[in-house]
């Protein structure tokens, strides 16, 4: 019993220091943040209490057209789970049936994501570039000119180019996760479908994949919140322009903030940030959950 309740005193000791760090950085910024977004407030002089004021005017009223980044950060999302889960998972069964430098491409993949957002950032940035950037230079130099653009410069394809270096970035990282989750599989399991007949297609499709449903479920999480609240690219790249064309929650809560000093309405964009994060994980728990009963 002494023993028992040794090793449950050392566990709060130890775990007392790590969550209190964490109701620091984390859970007390959101409920302050959540009293700021009913306050108007500049920073400096007194406080009012609004209420759901702010709220209204960037959901109801769509003030600083709050809806169209939310669109755009919606663009980024689904090509983050469609797009980028996909090539990840390719790349992973490819890597995972055996390639002559399986190693080396395993770090090779894996090396923009320990590079800065900010320099990936300013790489593309350069490559972009409609006076001397490394792609429309290349489409010149290929005879396809006509197809050279401002890439950065034309609201109808700016999202998509600035989507471009954040699966360059993260798609290593997924393909990773993806590779370990088959790695850890059964040999037997694999084995025994090869010895029935089945082609390596047919033993993705039908049992590696379902097998690892569960870090699909984590990799589809992290892309969907990860591009909900997408800023690094966006900021350094356009800054939320063409005219607004790249806008997305998070920068227009930083130009609130930052910017303009309006504290109520740029915490109910925080705030709004963070649910809509909350409903689309538990949403997809939800979902795999059924998904996982069927397998």
């Amino acid at each position: 019993m002494n023993k028992a309740f040794s090793n449950k005193r050392s566990i709060v000791l130890f775990m007392t220091p790590a969550a209190l760090v964490f109701l620091a950085v984390m859970i007390i910024p959101i409920f302050a943040t959540g009293y700021y977004s009913t306050l108007e407030w500049d920073g400096i002089g007194d406080a009012t209490f609004v209420g759901i004021k702010n709220y209204i005017s960037l959901l109801l009223d769509n003030k600083y057209e709050f809806w169209q980044s939310v669109g755009h950060s919606f663009i980024v999302l689904f090509l983050s789970v469609f797009v980028q889960e996909t090539i990840a998972m390719v790349l992973a069964l490819i890597l995972a049936k055996g390639v002559k430098g399986e190693s080396f491409f395993r770090t090779a993949f894996f090396i923009p994501m320990v590079v800065s957002t900010v320099v990936i950032a300013q790489l593309f940035l350069k490559i972009y570039n409609p006076n001397y950037g490394l792609l429309n230079t290349m489409l010149e130099s290929l005879g396809l000119g006509r197809w050279a653009n401002e890439w950065l410069g034309d609201p109808k394809i700016a999202i998509w180019a600035v989507f471009i270096p954040l699966i360059w970035q993260y798609i290593g990282y997924h393909m990773l996760l993806f590779y370990g989750a088959i790695k850890s599989l059964s040999t037997d399991i694999l084995e025994a479908a090869r010895i029935d007949g089945a082609n390596y297609f047919q033993i993705s499709t039908r049992i590696i994949l379902p097998l690892i449903v569960p870090m699909i479920e984590t990799c589809v999480v992290l892309a969907v919140v990860g591009s909900l609240k997408t800023f690094d690219f966006v900021y350094v790249m356009t800054n939320g322009g063409p005219v607004g064309a790249t806008e997305v929650p998070s920068t227009i809560m930083y130009d609130l903030l930052i910017n303009r000093s309006v504290y109520g309405e740029g915490s109910a964009a925080a705030v709004f940030i963070v649910v809509e994060c909350l409903l689309f994980t538990v949403v997809l728990r939800y979902a795999f959950k059924k998904i996982k009963e069927k397998f």
